[in-house]
């Protein structure tokens, strides 16, 4: 069979370094559309659209050698085509396991490395192999070294040191929006009314349930609406990316952030490409490093460690966090929440299935951790309701980063902040019914008595965290501290 075996491409799986390639140029692609898939959680609706729309313009672009087939489950779409198969990596252990059935059973030839990631899955292994453990920054040096990137000619950092964080944690200026240009925008087509219009009916029969608002589609779905994304962050906006990257503002909801995590997991953007690309942008080199750093560093150490952690990981609740999500959460209904930051970023949720990092880790993870929901359960929940959200992203991301239910894997101390924090990064406090300085009373801000009472009821599990020494000091010297957990805990409204 060779280079003639059909090349069978998950919806994630969209760019030419997957079918474009000399090995694959020659080759038929195999693209289907399942039904049980689009059904199997409450997907945004603008998620499936991306995903399905970008499907099908794929076909499009590929004209005959394309075969493109709506089925119910994969399994009957690969029974329709008729033929075997050779398919990428995929990027879940729900769809390994799949693979390796079909592998099995003869309708999966060969499964390939992907090309979606920088390094090989067996170079990572090799990496870890031994060390105590994996921090993020000991790889990310790693991979600087390794692809040559931001390197000056002796092996040392571009401009002496490996990390600018510090310098990319700028409060927000005191006007409403940053004024920089806007991200690039695409424009709908026929095939998007298409994906509309099957979506509407999917719905209609019971076949899928979504949550968040429809369209218009505001991120790219095609190869040209990439590169077009990726040519207008770098020229007009990464040079003001990195200042005021952990900041935020409630009119400004993309600021200077480059919005490439879409095509970049849809695989229409090659990572390597992307990081050389900026990497000889004429940028400062703390918005050049910092978003280096995203790809070539936390997108690809957050991709191994999935593989490497392994199914259990998702399972991990080093905190004892069991509270479900609230109805109002898993609909991302914002219309009763008072907390204007908690209201801005979950309505943001609601109308683009997206909000920028901080926002997801300083806002509603730092809510979901206070209230102690369900590790997996939140999970799940960023991995439906962001249209950037697959399996292997978020378990890394809100298990361990997020939620610390992994107890130190992903970070060395969790990631909770009282109000004065949402204050000092944002401009949401101004105008907000709580006080981000009040911790009891009618006014207290539910981001600042939550964090005392999180504290108080976790005191014991971070007793032995060098880095909680100075937070739990705090807490045992709280005059307040059992009226506020008191309160917290019949707090019914945000």
């Amino acid at each position: 069979m060779g280079e003639t075996t059909p090349l069978w491409l998950f919806g994630d799986q969209l760019g030419r370094h997957f079918h474009a390639t000399p090995e694959h140029r020659s080759r038929e692609v195999l693209l289907i559309e399942s039904s049980a898939a689009l059904g199997r959680w409450p997907y945004h609706r603008q998620k499936l659209h991306l995903v399905l729309s970008g499907m099908r313009h794929l076909a499009a672009e590929l004209g005959a050698r394309a075969t493109i087939i709506r089925a119910g489950t994969y399994r009957e779409g690969l029974a329709r085509f008729g033929r075997p198969v050779v398919v990428h990596a995929p990027g879940s252990y729900a769809a390994a396991r799949l693979v390796d059935e079909l592998t099995r059973e003869g309708r999966v030839t060969s499964v390939l490395p992907t090309p979606g990631f920088i390094l090989p899955r067996e170079e990572f292994a090799e990496w870890a192999e031994g060390r105590k453990r994996l921090l993020m920054e000991d790889f990310y040096r790693d991979q600087r070294r390794r692809f040559g990137i931001l390197m000056e000619g002796d092996g040392a950092p571009a401009g002496g040191t490996w990390n600018l964080d510090h310098d990319n944690r700028e409060r927000p200026p005191r006007t409403a929006t940053l004024g920089v240009p806007p991200p690039y925008r695409p424009r709908e087509d026929a095939i998007d009314h298409d994906v509309r219009a099957e979506l509407d009916r999917l719905e209609r029969d019971g076949r899928i349930g979504t949550v968040g608002a429809d369209g218009p589609r505001i991120f790219p779905v095609t190869h040209d609406e990439a590169q077009r994304a990726l040519r207008r962050f770098l020229t007009a906006r990464l040079a003001t990316f990195g200042a005021h990257e952990d900041a935020m503002l409630a009119r400004d909801w993309a600021m200077s952030h480059a919005l490439l995590s879409l095509p970049l997991n849809l695989g229409l953007l090659d990572p390597l490409d992307v990081v050389r690309r900026a990497e000889r942008c004429d940028a400062p080199l703390n918005s050049v490093e910092g978003f280096v750093r995203q790809i070539l560093g936390w997108r690809e150490w957050i991709w191994h460690l999935y593989w490497n952690l392994g199914p259990g990981y998702l399972d991990r609740d080093a905190l004892r966090a069991h509270a479900d999500l609230p109805e109002w959460w898993r609909r991302l209904d914002a219309s009763e929440v008072t907390a204007r930051c908690l209201h801005e970023v979950l309505t943001g949720v609601r109308d683009r299935g997206y909000a920028h990092h901080i926002q997801r880790l300083m806002i509603l993870g730092n809510h979901a951790l206070q209230r102690g929901y369900a590790p997996r359960a939140l999970s799940d929940w960023f991995a439906t309701a962001f249209v950037d959200g697959f399996p292997w992203v978020m378990p890394a991301n809100v298990i361990g980063m997020s939620q610390y239910a992994d107890g130190g894997i992903v970070a060395t101390k969790p990631y909770a902040s009282g109000g004065a924090y949402i204050n000092a990064m944002s401009d949401y406090c101004g105008g907000c019914r709580y006080d981000p300085a009040i911790r009891l009373g009618p006014g207290a801000c539910p981001f600042t008595a939550g964090y005392w009472s999180w504290l108080d009821r976790n005191a014991a599990r971070l007793d032995g965290n060098r880095r909680m020494f100075r937070p739990l000091s705090g807490l045992r010297r709280l005059g307040d501290r059992a009226a506020v957990v008191a309160q917290e805990k019949r707090r019914e409204h945000f």
